[in-house]
């Protein structure tokens, strides 16, 4: 069921969604260098809305005691609310998503890893302020097919990352279907695809630099610049 077209998304309006859906696990590559197994149905997670980083608001900030890594992602942002979706066809589900975005999923990987050893929640690794760079929003024309555009991220100008989402283990329709059925998505909200090979650490002093490129060329709102620093705050990581 579809229900409800909201106006067209604004930076301002991206940090008031609902929730962050993110997939994990959708590239087969990235399944196998952090040797996790490869989910038979799309797996998800929720980032706060406060994780959002938008364009000039200053750096990532790495907590103490935190092993930072990156993960660039396509970011859908929904234009409808869609509850119990079934994924028909490309088409249909594709108009649910209003715009796109490019967005850097940062996680305190020590954190998470500590919580799956121990069969704890992980939401404290992805759930830090500053924890989702995102782009400026890129027009929905810019992006004719989501499913074959090239995603990259490089670390102080060396590339770390470089794939084709056309490698997805499970596109858009089946995402925004299974997410839907467990989860109303309302308008504005967003929802990242998850990231390919690559992933990696950041520390204080290097500067990230992501963006997609459609046959070769360049798509200048999905660039992202954002450096690191280490904060200042009272919050040490410690074993649980």
């Amino acid at each position: 069921m579809v229900l409800l077209r909201r106006g067209f998304a604004t930076m301002a309006s991206l940090k008031k969604a609902s929730k962050v859906v993110c997939i994990g696990r959708n590239y087969a590559d990235h399944i196998t260098e952090l040797s996790s197994a490869r989910p038979k149905q799309p797996f998800f997670f929720l980032k706060p809305p406060t994780s959002i980083l938008l364009p000039g608001e200053g750096p990532v900030i790495q907590p103490k005691g935190v092993n930072l890594h990156y993960e660039v992602e396509l970011a859908l942002i929904i234009g409808k609310r869609l509850k119990d979706f079934e994924a028909t066809d490309d088409a249909t589900a594709l108009d649910a998503v209003e715009s796109y975005a490019l967005s850097i999923d940062m996680t305190a990987r020590n954190i998470q890893n500590e919580a799956k050893k121990k069969g704890l929640p992980w939401d404290i690794s992805k759930g830090f302020d500053t924890f989702l760079p995102i782009s400026n929003i890129i027009p929905k024309s810019a992006i004719p097919d989501p499913h074959n555009i090239e995603l990259y991220l490089t670390v102080n100008n060396e590339i770390r990352q470089n794939d084709s989402t056309e490698l997805m283990l499970f596109r858009i329709p089946r995402i925004l279907s299974d997410i839907s059925k467990v989860m109303t998505l309302e308008a504005g909200d967003i929802v990242i695809t998850g990231t390919p090979k690559g992933v990696g650490p950041v520390v204080p002093g290097d500067v990230m630099r992501a963006g997609i490129k459609i046959n070769g060329k360049e798509l200048e709102e999905a660039k992202i610049e954002v450096g690191v620093e280490e904060s200042k705050g009272p919050y040490v990581f410690s074993e649980t």
